[in-house]
């Protein structure tokens, strides 16, 4: 006996178990893990952005003092006794040489009234006769060009025309130098023993290149030791958002002076005037970043003061940390989850030994059983009712094994007596479509040609009488009576192609490598008199290339049908344009494609599905044939007929004909039952 016993039984009962004994470890754990890295990650982050913007804090509060250095070094300059005694007759050159020394300054000059103009940049020389002071607290950050600094401090020119270095990220600029300086500017008037302006005193810091001030600023913000993890801290000073000072390196020993700031960074601080609190990429790596904007007097955003120290060795320590702590989960997982298997062994190993059992009756052996278990609870039951089951099985089986089979034979027999009568409906369906279709069409065809035989047979007779009688007196319409030998036998070749639709396999055209442009100009010559009695005009645009397969005769009627329908579409003149040019489909197939179009009335909705059905016509005196048998004849060869409307915005319809250099059997399905081809 067989039976399709459930061999999962045992492994499902025991990965349950393990689940349920794993669960905390495989899924709350990992858990815990992600929020604490999550957690951890997040706060790591906010503890460096809080790092570097108490370093921005200290940066700036430097920068601060050093205005108010530059601004109350200049004014007690201003109101000192001895500045007075050199201006009244002293060396005054050496008096404000030996001030400027000590105070550090780039340049200290006094401007008497009748250089202000020409001296101060603008705006400011009329402080010189208003008496006005710069207020003591601090001096002012002014931005000067070229010119204006010349007129302070030429000596300091040779620190302007910062080469312009291409940075990644920052924003387009046509410049290639940086010629304007950044100054910290003091203005303070000189008063005479009554009180009067006689002078005005100015002081100033060039900022430009100047590596002391920005390292000064790096070593109060980041000494020897405050950054951990070899991190390095670095300080810059912008012009606009162009790197005059810094310490940052471009390369070893380069400074990356001439860089710029990325256009994130440059909209953020310089154009919104926010404060930038984020990692940024600095020239060559990425830094947890501060930039700060610098106004000038007027509250005019000039530059940025920038902070920050490299996140490398940070983001690697952070990793390290969260890499540490997965290790030390992963190690307390193993030896929970060891402790969990082993005390879930214990209830599955019962389980296993149903499963045993089941796939020993699986494998034939009838009288395998559990037999007794150890385990008095509800699993040792189990086992009980399983071997009082597997009896019952081993009765039923057999009696179902003698319904089966004789159900089997009576369906094997039912089975193939309806595919038997299946297949002769199918066949007798098929048979007697055909049938009706070839009866309609033979019908029709036989009247046709019953119809049009005698004529043409007539007519050829006449013709050759007309040959006859004439005798060397025909030779001046030779090329008129060929022509009309030729339509004569075009019109009987279009009455066999009718029958052929009726018996197609008696039919077959001769199939020749025709040029299709040369075919399309002879069509036009069999319908110049139609479009001699219209205004219409011809353009034409034949750039095929490829030789088409096809019978010469019917690739002229499926030609001159489009040309006739096109001409009558158009009663009150138009255009009427031919395009040929070559195509190759996905498959490598290659040939030509002609369209045909008109600018009449177009085709109406609805319209261009049914074009190719039997019967079917818009004409008031049309049979409906005409584009049914062009149709059939171009499919034969394995191409296609395809209809729609202009799509360039105009009235009109367009037809398409699509022929193969090489004839094959159409692989589309039969369109001769009324639907068009598939391709436009």
């Amino acid at each position: 006996m067989k039976l399709p016993t459930p061999r999962w039984l045992a492994t499902s009962v025991r990965n349950k178990l393990l689940a349920m004994a794993l669960l905390p470890l495989l899924v709350v754990f990992p858990l815990l893990v992600l929020a604490i890295a999550v957690w951890s990650s997040v706060t790591y982050d906010r503890l460096l952005i809080t790092k570097v913007r108490s370093d921005l804090a200290v940066a700036r509060g430097h920068f601060d003092q050093t205005l108010a250095v530059v601004g109350s070094g200049t004014r007690g300059v201003a109101r000192s006794q001895r500045l007075l005694r050199a201006m009244d007759g002293g060396d005054l050159a050496a008096q404000l040489s030996d001030d400027r020394q000590e105070l550090g300054l780039d340049f200290l000059l006094l401007v008497r009234p009748g250089d202000a103009g020409n001296t101060l940049p603008a705006g400011m020389a009329p402080l010189l006769q208003s008496g006005a002071a710069v207020p003591a607290k601090s001096a002012q950050i002014v931005r000067l060009s070229r010119d204006e600094l010349a007129a302070l401090a030429p000596q300091l020119l040779p620190r302007l025309n910062i080469p312009l270095v291409a940075t990644r990220n920052a924003a387009p600029d046509a410049r290639n130098v940086e010629d304007r300086a950044l100054v910290l500017l003091a203005l303070q008037p000189v008063l005479n023993a009554a009180g009067q302006p006689q002078a005005l005193l100015v002081g100033g810091l060039l900022l430009n290149q100047n590596l002391d001030f920005i390292d000064h600023i790096n070593r109060i913000v980041y000494p020897e030791g405050a950054l951990p993890f070899g991190s390095e801290g670095t300080a810059t000073l912008f012009l606009d958002d162009v790197r005059i000072t810094t310490n940052v390196r471009l390369f070893q020993d380069q400074r990356a002076i001439g860089t710029r700031v990325s256009q994130t960074v440059r909209e953020r601080v310089l154009t919104q005037g926010q404060t930038w609190l984020d990692r940024a990429f600095v020239v060559n790596d990425w830094y947890v970043s501060a930039y700060e904007p610098l106004l000038d007097a007027q509250g005019q955003r000039v530059g940025m003061l920038y902070v920050g120290f490299l996140e490398s060795p940070f983001r690697w320590v952070r990793h390290a940390m969260l890499a540490a702590m997965g290790l030390i989960f992963l190690a307390v997982m193993a030896v929970s989850a060891l402790f969990s298997m082993r005390w879930a062994r214990s209830i599955f190993r019962p389980v296993e030994q149903m499963n045993r059992t089941m796939q020993r009756v699986e494998d034939g052996e009838a009288d395998a059983r559990v037999g007794q278990l150890p385990a008095r609870d509800e699993l040792g039951a189990l086992a009980g009712h399983l071997d009082q089951l597997l009896d019952v099985i081993d009765d039923k089986t057999t009696a179902l094994r003698r319904w089966g089979e004789e159900l089997d034979h009576k369906v094997a027999e039912r089975t193939r007596e309806l595919e038997a009568s299946n297949a002769s409906l199918q066949l007798a369906q098929q048979q007697l479509v055909k049938s009706e279709k070839l009866a309609a069409i033979g019908q029709l065809t036989a009247s046709i040609a019953h119809e049009i035989n005698n004529p043409i047979a007539v007519m050829q007779g006449n013709l050759d009488l007309i040959r006859d009688t004439l005798g060397g007196h025909a030779q001046p319409v030779k090329a008129e009576l060929k022509l009309l030998d030729e339509q004569v036998e075009r019109m009987r070749l279009i009455v066999t192609q009718l029958l052929q639709y009726a018996r197609p396999t008696e039919y077959a055209g001769y199939v020749e490598t025709l040029d299709l442009n040369q075919t399309v100009h002879d069509c036009l010559v069999l319908v110049a008199h139609l479009l001699a009695q219209t205004r219409i005009e011809v353009v034409r645009d034949l750039q095929a290339t490829q030789g088409v397969g096809f019978n010469r005769q019917e690739l002229q009627q499926v030609i001159i049908n489009l040309l006739i329908n096109a001409i009558q579409a158009m009663p009150q003149g138009g255009t009427l344009q031919l395009t040929t040019q070559d195509w190759t489909d996905e498959h490598g197939a290659r040939g030509a494609l002609l369209q045909v179009q008109d600018s009449g009335p177009g085709l109406a909705p609805g319209v261009a599905e049914r074009l190719f059905r039997p019967f079917f016509t818009t004409k008031n005196d049309g049979n409906g044939l005409g584009l049914w048998i062009s149709l059939g004849l171009v499919e034969r060869y394995g191409g296609g007929i395809g209809a729609g409307n202009r799509e360039d915005g105009q009235s009109g319809a367009v037809f398409s004909v699509r022929l193969l250099t090489e004839p094959q059997a159409p692989e589309a399905v039969n369109t001769r039952d009324g639907r068009p081809g598939t391709f436009q």
